[in-house]
C-alpha cells in the first residue's frame, strides 16, 4: 500500500515509517519539519492530492496547539482516503476507571477536550475511518521515558503521580496496529493499549531500571493531593482489540517488567 504517515518525526511516527516500509509498503512521512503545516486545509489537501495514498496514518499531535490536533484532524479527514486516526485515552477524566469503546469522552484538560475534538471531526467527515484510542506509548524514546531521564538528571522539576493509571503499550506493537488497521476496513472506534495498568510512578521506576539509572530521585505525588485538573484512573478496555487485530499487544508486565535491569 501507498501509505502517507503524518506526524512522522514523533515517537510514534518513526517507528510507523520504519516497519512501514520494512513491511515492503510505499511510506511517505510528513510532518511541520518536514514540510507540512497540519494546521491548513490548502495545505493538507494539496499534499494528499499530490501524494495519492491508499491509506492515511494520522499521528500529528501537539499538546499545546488546538489546530494541530483538531483542526488537524478535520483537514486530513476531508480528504476521502482509506483513514487511521490516533486518539487517546486523554479524552477521559478517570470517573468510570474503565472504558470501552462505547464510552463519551468527558475530557477536563485543553489536550483531551482537543483530542475529543479530532475524533468528533473525524466521524463526521470519514464516518469509514478507524479512530485508534490509545494510551502511555512505551519503546526507546518516548515522551514518559524522556520525562524520566530528564527528572532523574535534574533537566526537569516536578514529580510522577500515583494516582495516574494508565494501560501503556510497546511503540511497535501499537505500529503493526496501526499498519494492520490501515489495510483493513475496519470502521469506528477501536481501544488498542496493553492490557496491565499501571501507575505513572511505578512505570517510571521501571523505566530508570531499565536503563541503569537512580530511580530513588524520582519523586512521587497524587493527584489528589494537589488539586489539579487532570485525568486520573482510565483504563482502556481491549477486549474488542484481541478479537480485531491479529497484532499481539503486549502489557507492561511483558515487556517492561518489574526490577528489570
Amino acid at each position: 500500500m501507498r501509505i502517507v504517515i503524518t506526524g512522522a518525526t514523533g515517537h510514534l511516527g518513526r517507528r510507523l515509517v520504519a516497519r512501514g516500509a520494512a513491511a515492503g509498503h510505499d511510506v511517505v512521512g510528513t510532518s511541520r519539519s518536514l514540510g507540512l503545516d497540519i494546521r491548513s486545509r490548502a495545505a493538507v489537501g494539496a499534499f494528499l492530492a499530490e501524494a495519492r495514498p491508499e491509506a492515511v496514518i494520522h499521528t500529528a499531535s501537539a499538546r499545546t496547539d488546538w489546530a494541530v490536533m483538531a483542526d488537524g484532524a478535520a483537514h486530513v479527514a476531508a480528504f476521502h482516503a482509506r483513514l487511521v486516526h490516533v486518539s487517546s485515552d486523554a479524552i477521559f477524566s478517570g470517573r468510570a476507571s474503565e472504558y470501552d469503546e462505547s464510552e463519551m469522552p468527558d475530557p477536563v484538560y485543553t489536550y483531551g477536550a482537543a483530542k475529543a475534538a479530532g475524533e468528533t471531526a473525524v466521524r463526521a467527515l470519514n464516518p469509514g475511518a478507524a479512530v485508534v484510542r490509545t494510551s502511555l506509548i512505551l519503546g526507546g524514546d518516548g515522551t514518559h521515558e524522556t520525562l524520566v531521564h530528564d527528572l532523574i538528571a535534574g533537566r526537569a522539576d516536578g514529580a510522577l503521580f500515583t494516582d495516574m493509571i494508565r494501560k501503556p503499550v510497546h511503540v511497535d506493537d501499537l505500529a503493526d496496529a496501526l499498519l494492520e488497521l490501515a489495510g483493513s476496513d475496519y470502521a469506528g472506534i477501536l481501544n488498542v493499549a496493553g492490557p496491565d495498568p499501571i501507575n505513572r510512578y511505578d512505570l517510571g521506576v521501571r523505566v530508570a531500571h531499565r536503563d541503569g539509572l537512580d530511580a530513588s530521585a524520582l519523586k512521587a505525588a497524587s493527584i489528589a493531593d494537589l488539586g489539579l485538573r487532570l485525568p486520573t484512573d482510565v483504563r482502556l478496555n481491549v477486549t474488542k482489540a484481541r478479537t480485531v487485530l491479529r497484532t499481539r499487544l503486549r502489557g507492561v508486565n511483558e515487556f517492561l517488567p518489574a526490577g528489570t535491569r
